[in-house]
């Protein structure tokens, strides 16, 4: 699809600087969190969360200094067997946690710090990551790498699983529609990004493609208030900014190469936050648009 020009620019926030949106800069430094570092999310309060802190299995939390920088430190273990990918918060609070390794999605108690599995996704390879709906079911992608393909599936807000669609390619990023009647999915190995309609019992139909690249790698994604995309290029380089139309809007250039997620964030919800394997770090840029979730 053609590109359309780029949005117009929301007046930014007291004292912040024009010339500074969409230019990323150190967050959380080289070597915090292990290559397996994933799942950005900002919680209650605004603290982000990302995987991986210091060596697969845990959960960093980090929050913002005086100066902007960021102060990661250690927020919870996950039990034995268990790996952290994607995560987001419920409407309550809840931690949600896509364990790979164990095929679970997890529930994390914020207070007691205590994960439990929320529900099994028998059959599947993972998941990966995972996207919240504004009526509170959860999507999860779950790619099979070594086959080059994958599944999709829903875990409704009773925790009971239903498989969506097989036979894809490396179904990786995911997220809803600010709105909720689409779903997005991207195959990383593919380069291609996919929408689907989402009806009233939460099944998906008309799958069209938004958008596919010709080189690099997808990672995850997260919408911003108006729905356009923010996908992390793993192996470009940038964040790449699609519209909901298929447009390309933007790319925002990283100096890590291999993004794996993003996450908004700040007060403003205009803080976009990227975790990065290759550095092991957590790199941020402001966007003109707040994100569809982030921590209040």
């Amino acid at each position: 699809m053609p590109a359309i020009a780029p949005q117009a620019a929301a007046d930014p926030a007291p004292g912040a600087s024009v010339e500074a949106l969409f230019v990323a800069r150190d967050f959380v430094a080289d070597g915090v969190f292990s290559r397996g570092i994933e799942g950005p999310a900002t919680g209650p309060g605004g603290v982000l969360y990302a995987v991986s802190y210091g060596r697969d299995g845990t959960i960093g939390q980090v929050h913002r200094q005086a100066d902007g920088s960021g102060k990661a430190s250690l927020f919870a273990t996950l039990p034995d067997g268990s790996t952290g990918n994607g995560i987001r918060f419920g409407a309550d609070g809840t931690m949600y946690v896509a364990d790979y390794t164990g095929h679970n999605v997890l529930a994390i108690d914020m207070d007691t710090r205590q994960a439990e599995v929320f529900a099994h996704l028998g059959g599947a390879f993972q998941p990966n990551d995972i996207a919240l709906a504004p009526d509170g079911a959860l999507y999860a992608s779950d790619p099979d790498w070594a086959n080059n393909s994958g599944q999709l599936w829903r875990i409704g807000v009773d925790g009971q699983v239903r498989r969506l669609e097989a036979d894809m390619g490396t179904t990786n990023g995911i997220e809803v529609s600010p709105d909720g009647r689409r779903l997005y999915v991207n195959e990383s190995a593919q380069r291609n990004v996919w929408v689907y309609d989402i009806d009233a019992a939460g099944d998906l139909s008309n799958k069209r493609l938004l958008i596919a690249f010709a080189d690099h790698g997808l990672d995850g994604m997260r919408s911003d208030v108006d729905g356009s995309l923010y996908i992390a290029r793993y192996g470009a380089g940038v964040v790449a900014v699609v519209s909901p139309q298929g447009g390309l809007l933007r790319e925002v250039p990283l100096r890590g190469a291999k993004p794996t997620n993003v996450a908004f964030g700040g007060a403003d919800g205009r803080d976009v936050y990227v975790t990065l394997q290759d550095r092991g770090a957590i790199e941020v840029f402001s966007s003109d648009r707040p994100g569809r979730e982030y921590g209040r």
